[in-house]
């Protein structure tokens, strides 16, 4: 596997990581996206310390994960009917 070091900023301080290439553009988005988090709940509540906004952020993100991978059903928009009917139109051909 081909790892990549890199070193990310979060909260003022420096993390370094060795990331798998491909994994690089998301491990970047997602820093992005927490710098933006910590930058909301600083504006936003009267809390200042980076450890206390970086718990928050980490309460959020792991809020919604749990949200996401506890859903029992997931819409499909109407997936399924489109593929039963590429089906059986595969099978009328065959």
């Amino acid at each position: 596997m081909d790892k990549l070091s890199i070193k990310l900023h979060i909260a003022n301080r420096i993390y370094p990581m060795k990331i798998e290439r491909k994994s690089e553009e998301f491990i970047r988005n997602a820093v992005k996206k927490i710098e933006e988090r910590l930058k909301f709940y600083e504006e936003n509540y009267a809390i200042k310390d980076k450890q206390d906004l970086l718990a928050m952020c980490l309460i959020e993100y792991a809020s919604k994960f749990e949200s996401v991978s506890n859903k029992k059903v997931v819409e499909d928009d109407g997936l399924s009917e489109k593929l039963a009917e590429i089906e059986a139109l595969l099978s009328s051909n065959i």
